[in-house]
């Protein structure tokens, strides 16, 4: 593992993290009010680690509806996370039960952060980023279950926006990296824009995301075998790829 990389993931993560304690005080709130107890929202928080799913299951089960249909609920949100784990994988090193542990750290954060561009995931900032997300969201359950301030807090200091700020601004980092990430970018702002004014925020949301196709029609940049031609000049931050990947090889061979 490149320690330097854990490190930046890890910085970059305590930002995301802030955020992710906020929001998870509110669920712990919320799930008092709902009479969940104090085991079940904590466990949920260790075991699901996704507030979008888990309150999702918190409105479901508030809105009379049962077990099953909370559980389907919040399993469709997730479903975000197959073609997320899908790009990533390439990139995660071990066995399969190794693999699949290190699936676990893919949260939309972190996964952001992660992305090299072109396709590719540093693998360490990845880990480095949600090492520091997992104990923020189960810390700040806890401290919503355990002091039950009013649900509406967030809202009142203003703090519900932490994570949408947050979120604004890796999208524009990603952007940055690579040109063909604008189109639709910009695509899926209008997208999500115009479905807002018929549908509620989550279902424009996700039907923001089909804005993503675009990249089956946008060609990709052939990467060569060879070193280049003679004479030209490798593209900024080739050398250190190919090195940071050689190392990695190194290191998998020597298990």
């Amino acid at each position: 593992m490149n320690a330097a990389r854990f490190r930046e993931g890890m910085a970059v993560g305590s930002g995301l993290a802030m955020a992710a304690f906020a929001l998870a005080v509110s669920f712990g709130a919320l799930s008092q009010t709902q009479d969940w107890g104090t085991v079940a929202p904590i466990v949920c928080s260790v075991i699901v680690f996704s507030g979008s799913a888990q309150f999702a299951l918190l409105a479901t089960l508030g809105a009379g509806g049962g077990v099953v249909t909370a559980v389907a609920a919040a399993a469709l949100i997730n479903s975000r996370f197959l073609p997320m784990g899908i790009a990533v994988a390439g990139d995660l090193r071990g066995g399969p039960v190794r693999r699949s542990l290190e699936g676990q750290t893919v949260v939309d954060g972190s996964w952001v952060a992660a992305h090299r561009g072109g396709g590719r995931f540093d693998r360490d900032l990845l880990l480095g980023a949600t090492a520091v997300q997992w104990p923020a969201w189960i810390g700040g359950t806890v401290v919503g279950v355990v002091l039950a301030p009013d649900a509406d807090l967030l809202h009142t200091l203003g703090l519900d926006v932490l994570t949408p700020a947050f979120f604004v601004a890796l999208l524009l980092d990603e952007v940055r990296k690579e040109r063909a990430n604008r189109a639709a970018a910009v695509l899926g702002a209008v997208v999500a824009g115009v479905l807002v004014i018929f549908l509620p925020t989550g279902p424009a949301l996700i039907g923001s995301a089909s804005a993503a196709l675009i990249a089956l029609f946008v060609p990709r940049k052939k990467s060569g075998s060879g070193a280049g031609t003679p004479g030209e000049a490798e593209p900024a931050g080739t050398a250190e790829a190919r090195a940071e990947t050689g190392s990695a090889e190194t290191e998998d061979a020597a298990r």
